[in-house]
């Protein structure tokens, strides 16, 4: 739907986004959404989505107006919901505040939606304008969107590494490679995130984690997501060796771990813990016996994740590059070299020639701190 849109509407649809941004946190599964309620010029109620369950984006700006909304116009990132889930239709709240008009930025791509939203609007007689400023809505929500057309999660590598492209020493030190600003940044990255994969392997060699800790947020971050309100995102371990027992620190940690293997185990395992066991034909390959990730990734969409993020070694990030698994790699990369015997970013199965090698767009490039981060997208 192609409609004239104002340097006004811009401008109103901009702050939604704004708003809509605070909730990147704490809103999984569901999408991040911004609403600024305007009328007679005047922005007189806005609010955000903050967490599955509490009030969408829509119902929190109705709440927070101190006027009449009757014959207002509501700016929304998404499409209002149409249907009752764990709250109330939002496209009928607006028809019972009498709204004048709707401007959203793009039609929800929940098929449970999709369109229903609009309709609902428009037979109660309520100006309905979308496809504006789209880009913008679907770069806030990509997992989301991702997941709604495909099943599959957005997938984003994180990667640390010298300027040679080294990731540890010959003999596996890797901390700290990076600056405090790098990982202090990573930890927004985790905490954006609705889980967080890493390999058994890693997990054993690094002690790791994986944990989003809120003492490590700049002060920015803690400003707007208080320690107390932190969500741990789902810790996911690819354990096709069984090489990881319960009396690993890792899963002393508070929050849910996903532990992928390929055959079942008697141990006593911690009820925070969900096994996956992958046996069939088409989930393990049968000469390697290395699990199929695009059947786990399939399944992994089946838990409502929209975002992983991947934290490992050169193996699996070569299996999920080799795979053409990934959307985006952050990289951040020191000032620093190690060498040709230390550790590389990717472990790669096939001889690479400068025609077949993997390609990237970098999207993003900017100084964090002592290091350089790169936002990089594959060229698929």
């Amino acid at each position: 739907m192609k409609k004239n849109f104002t340097q006004k509407d811009k401008i109103y649809l901009s702050r939604a986004f704004e708003l809509a941004r605070l909730g990147r946190f704490t809103t999984s599964p569901n999408p991040n959404v911004g609403c600024v309620i305007v009328k007679n010029n005047c922005i007189i109620g806005e609010g955000y989505h903050k967490k599955s369950g509490s009030d969408h984006a829509e119902i929190s700006a109705l709440k927070s107006t101190k006027t009449c909304v009757q014959g207002s116009t509501v700016y929304v990132t998404l499409e209002p919901c149409s249907y009752h889930g764990k709250t109330p239709s939002c496209a009928h709240a607006l028809v019972k505040a009498k709204v004048k008009k709707v401007i959203a930025s793009t039609i929800d791509p929940n098929p449970k939606v999709s369109g229903k939203g609009f309709e609902i609007l428009k037979k109660s007689g309520i100006e309905v304008k979308y496809n504006f400023m789209q880009n913008v809505a679907k770069n806030l929500n990509v997992g989301f969107f991702k997941r709604m057309k495909s099943g599959i999660p957005w997938i984003k590598l994180k990667l640390a590494a010298t300027l040679d492209g080294r990731t540890a020493t010959k003999y596996g030190v890797s901390k700290w490679i990076t600056s405090l600003k790098s990982r202090q940044n990573v930890q927004e990255l985790r905490a954006e995130s609705d889980a967080i994969l890493s390999s058994a392997t890693s997990i054993l060699k690094d002690q790791s984690k994986l944990t989003v800790r809120w003492d490590e947020f700049s002060r920015k971050i803690k400003n707007i997501y208080p320690k107390n309100e932190v969500r741990q995102p789902i810790r996911i371990v690819i354990d096709n060796l069984n090489q990881i027992t319960p009396e690993n620190l890792f899963f002393k940690e508070q929050g849910k771990i996903l532990l992928v293997r390929t055959k079942k185990d008697n141990l006593n395992w911690p009820s925070s813990i969900e096994k996956i066991v992958l046996h069939h034909i088409n989930d393990v390959d049968q000469n390697s016996k290395n699990i199929n990730l695009l059947s786990l990734m399939l399944k992994l969409g089946n838990f409502n994740i929209n975002n992983i993020l991947i934290e490992s070694g050169a193996r699996l990030s070569g299996a999920f590059l080799n795979a053409g698994l990934l959307d985006e790699i952050i990289l951040y990369q020191a000032p620093k070299i190690l060498g040709e015997h230390a550790f590389p970013l990717f472990f790669l199965s096939k001889i690479i020639d400068l025609d077949n090698a993997p390609k990237f767009l970098i999207s993003n490039v900017y100084r964090i701190g002592e290091d350089v981060r790169l936002n990089l997208k594959p060229i698929k």
